[in-house]
């Protein structure tokens, strides 16, 4: 369960906001729960997929989404900001977990969930471990709008040439790297530019899930002398050879469909992108849980990246919101959005066009793996930038780690301290 803990000045914009909100009206609730949604979303480019989608609500919740997309993020949360304040608040639109969501729910600008939540998890329809992401003092708001879940992928053709099997152990997983690199293969791909936190979050979070979820929370340093010791594992293995190039320019699908890498730790949503490159699904592709690195754990990490649909407030759209929201968490709802996408569906029930992404849904729900937020979402922003800033730089300069944990550390010293 998350406590909600925001910065001072954060809480004071809020009050601030909460009076204007108050002052500048926000429609009453119609109270409908069938007709046009107005739905506003920071994905421009998946209009056509909410579209697609259409036909399904309507037969389903008899409610049609009227979709208007933005694609850049900055105008978008000003946009959906200042509609707070103003009798234009959307019934239904898009946002990220993590403390954006917090800052949101914490100004009351959210409306609450938990029902919706109850409903699905007593239904199978969902996670409990997914709940916790959207859960604030107990009580959850918006649903998950998709889901990714991260894991590894690899070039089934450079597997099959040196006899090599899916892992199920870390200390199997080391033993395929090391056997990779010594026949001239890299083992893994990486990157020293935004997507930098992959392997730190797996390294962590399959080590000790709470040592992970301290980080997030500030109860743990990134100078901890256990984070060193794992940053060390990670510096060990750039040493060794195991990843790519971290500056090259190469679309990371087609480096692994031309063997520039045997593996690359990517969310769900790359089997798009593999698709795209000319590789077939299940043929010359495929994908694994990545083991814990402690095989004393009972349940295997997961790291999952969830982006919500929320409902506002003080919207004149609220219950029909609401209502669209409950029926997304459905299976029916969730097979026409993977058909649309593409993509893994979040419920278990549902139907998935890609047998590899059927099946990735059906193990990770299973009681073997937990899920935990993905860096990116957990850490917050100010955090989060000096972190990737300094994962990247010791990416691509692989040396004693100190330095860069303090440095990510003296950011988050910072942050903490203006905590109330």
């Amino acid at each position: 369960m998350r406590s909600r803990r925001i910065p001072l000045t954060i809480a004071a914009a809020a009050a601030a906001s909460l009076v204007l909100a108050s002052c500048g009206g926000g429609g009453e609730d119609d109270g409908a729960t069938t007709g046009t949604l107005d739905f506003y979303t920071n994905k421009a480019a998946w209009e056509p997929d909410f579209d697609e989608l259409n036909a399904a609500s309507e037969s389903g919740a008899d409610i049609t989404l009227e979709t208007t997309g933005y694609s850049d993020a900055g105008q978008y949360d000003a946009f959906i900001k200042q509609s707070f304040r103003t009798d234009k608040s959307p019934g239904l639109f898009t946002w990220q977990t993590g403390p954006s969501l917090a800052e949101l729910v914490d100004e009351g600008l959210i409306a609450e969930t938990t029902d919706i939540w109850t409903k699905a998890v007593d239904e199978g329809w969902v996670s409990p471990d997914l709940r916790d992401s959207y859960t604030f003092d107990g009580e959850q708001y918006c649903v998950p709008m998709n889901i990714a879940y991260w894991v590894m992928y690899y070039n089934k053709t450079i597997f099959d040439e040196h006899g090599l099997q899916e892992p199920t152990t870390w200390a199997e997983l080391d033993a395929i790297a090391a056997e990779l690199a010594g026949a001239g293969v890299t083992p893994y791909y990486q990157t020293s530019t935004l997507f930098t936190f992959q392997w730190f979050q797996q390294l962590v979070a399959g080590t000790d899930p709470e040592l992970y979820d301290g980080l997030a929370t500030g109860e743990v340093e990134y100078t901890d002398p256990r984070i060193v010791d794992i940053m060390n594992t990670w510096l060990d293995q750039q040493e060794a050879g195991w990843f790519s190039d971290a500056g090259s320019t190469v679309d990371p699908a087609v480096g692994l469909k031309q063997g520039d890498y045997a593996m690359i730790n990517f969310g769900s949503f790359f089997n798009g992108s593999l698709d795209g490159a000319g590789m077939v699904s299940g043929q010359d592709y495929d994908m694994f849980v990545i083991p814990a690195v402690n095989g004393d754990l009972e349940q295997t990490p997961v790291a999952v990246e969830s982006g919500p649909l929320c409902v506002a407030e003080n919207s004149a759209q609220k219950t029909l919101g609401l209502t669209y929201s409950e029926w997304w968490m459905s299976p029916e709802a969730q097979s026409a959005w993977s058909e649309a996408r593409g993509d893994v569906a979040f419920n278990p029930e549902a139907t998935v066009a890609d047998p590899m992404l059927e099946e990735l849904g059906s193990t990770v729900s299973g009681d073997g793996y937990r899920l935990f937020d993905r860096y990116y979402e957990a850490t917050p922003t100010p955090i989060l930038t000096v972190a990737l800033e300094q994962f990247g730089a010791f990416i691509a300069n692989p040396s004693d780690p100190l330095p860069f944990l303090e440095a990510i550390q003296a950011e988050a010293d910072d942050y903490w301290a203006d905590q109330g």
